[in-house]
């Protein structure tokens, strides 16, 4: 979500609706700031101060006129300037990013659309020095690096957010250049502050349809924003529609990669991980916790599992650990913990649908992603939320999955190796219990999540008027 503190929601939710005031306007001339164009509907007030307000008006007069790079000048566009394009295929844009939370929702949406319609047209927007730069290309999809904002915190405070409105402008601006290239029938946000400027700049586009995908139990403030500009709002929880105009509202679940959605044997899983243990060979009980700390890492959950997975391995001789330490910790990780042969370290699980499917329990936090992907795959869960997150995403996340797959929270100031420990064998130690709570998340799990989005923004397409 856009980095914002709530007590600045909604000043900043102002802000950026002023911003997108002239909704789906007719085709216009453009203003300039240095190189880059704008519609002239966009808010002037943002557009140039006060003083510009005469040469302006001289602009009009002469719209051909140059002036300086630090002032407006007005440029002729072509009078029928609007998102087009010469094929009547399908196509798609998709802003989101910063995080994976983002980023795999979005790519998992592209997936589904490319598989129902392979014509499609598919085109990523983001920052190029965010995750979405790498895993976008990765995934096969083409991707056009745009400009990002965010408010500087303290937000009140910073003297850089001073110039964020301006940044603001240059960074939709450049977003309408893209998507009028492109010329999208739909436009889809993720969320992230990279969606910001692209899904304003659809405000700006005749005839493109927006749609937003949300994917916390709490919306963020970029989606709260963009919300009165949405034709659909695709929700993970029935909990988040409160916050948005009702019917707007789709409660679809979140999108998952394909691969999580197709059966691996648990059998096959584990011996990916642990080729050379007897256990799978012999038929015997086996127990498999998988540790998740992020794609980046979280320290707290890597420092408790440091300090007690020796000794639990020790005195359960059927356990096994694959722990995730995500990228930055890995290092430090490496070089503190001894190798066991029951032990998978790794920075990272590329191959997470076998991950899920050898697990018996899953610690991890609770980013809206890795809960689905839990509620999903059917599996036991321990959550430890990160308090860091904004707007306490991942707090308000693990209660909803305690209440509705009996998933067991522990607090971050109540983390440690004993407290993990324990909990660890509470769930593990109740054949039951572990039975109880697989079934809830399956009740709960939404896995056409995926199939149906990709659906409902086939048949937006065909009432834009983007031709």
């Amino acid at each position: 979500s856009l980095s914002l503190s709530p007590s600045s929601s909604a000043a900043s939710s102002g802000m950026l609706l002023t911003a997108a005031a002239a909704a789906r306007p007719l085709p216009l001339p453009l203003l300039s700031i240095g190189s880059i164009d704008m519609p002239s509907s966009f808010p002037r007030a943002l557009a140039a101060p006060a003083s510009t307000s005469r040469r302006r008006r001289r602009s009009r007069r002469n719209p051909h006129r140059r002036l300086p790079r630090c002032c407006l000048s007005l440029d002729r566009a072509d009078e029928n300037a609007s998102a087009t394009s010469p094929s009547g295929d399908l196509r798609v844009a998709i802003a989101g990013g910063g995080t994976g939370g983002h980023i795999y929702p979005a790519i998992a949406i592209a997936d589904e659309i490319k598989n129902a319609d392979p014509r499609a047209r598919i085109l990523f927007l983001g920052s190029e020095a965010g995750m979405e730069g790498v895993a976008v290309p990765s995934a096969g999809y083409d991707f056009v690096p745009v400009p990002t904002v965010r408010l500087a915190r303290p937000v009140f405070l910073s003297p850089e957010n001073f110039l964020f409105p301006f940044r603001l402008v240059a960074a939709v601006a450049a977003s309408w250049r893209k998507l009028r290239e492109f010329g999208p029938q739909v436009v889809v946000g993720t969320g992230g502050y990279v969606s910001a400027p692209v899904c304003l700049a659809v405000a700006l586009l005749p005839g493109a349809r927006l749609v937003i995908q949300e994917q916390n139990s709490y919306p963020g403030v970029t989606n709260r924003v963009l919300a009165p500009l949405a034709d659909t709002i695709f929700l993970a929880f029935e909990s988040c529609a409160k916050f948005f105009p009702r019917e707007k509202c789709v409660v679809s679940g979140n999108p998952v990669r394909l691969s999580l959605r197709r059966f691996v044997s648990k059998a096959v899983a584990r011996s990916h991980f642990f080729p050379s243990a007897a256990f799978w060979s012999a038929g015997r009980t086996a127990q498999v916790l998988l540790v998740l700390g992020g794609s980046s890492g979280a320290h707290a959950i890597n420092i408790a599992v440091l300090n007690m997975y020796s000794q639990m391995l020790s005195l359960h001789k059927d356990r096994f650990v694959i722990w995730q330490t995500g990228e930055d910790s890995f290092s430090e990780m490496e070089s503190l913990v001894k190798n066991h042969r029951r032990l998978v370290l790794t920075p990272f699980l590329h191959t997470m649908d076998l991950a899920y499917a050898a697990a018996d329990v899953v610690v991890s936090r609770s980013g809206a992603m890795t809960c689905t992907e839990i509620l999903t795959t059917g599996k036991p869960s321990i959550l430890i939320p990160s308090p860091n997150v904004a707007d306490d995403h991942q707090t308000k996340n693990a209660n909803i999955m305690a209440e509705i797959a009996g998933s067991k929270v522990l607090r971050e100031d109540e983390l440690d190796s004993s407290t993990l420990e324990t909990t660890i064998d509470e769930v593990l130690g109740d054949e039951s219990l572990m039975a109880d709570m697989s079934e809830k998340a399956m009740k709960y799990a939404k896995p056409n999540a995926s199939t149906e989005i990709a659906g409902s923004i086939i048949a937006l397409s065909k009432s834009s008027t983007t031709k």
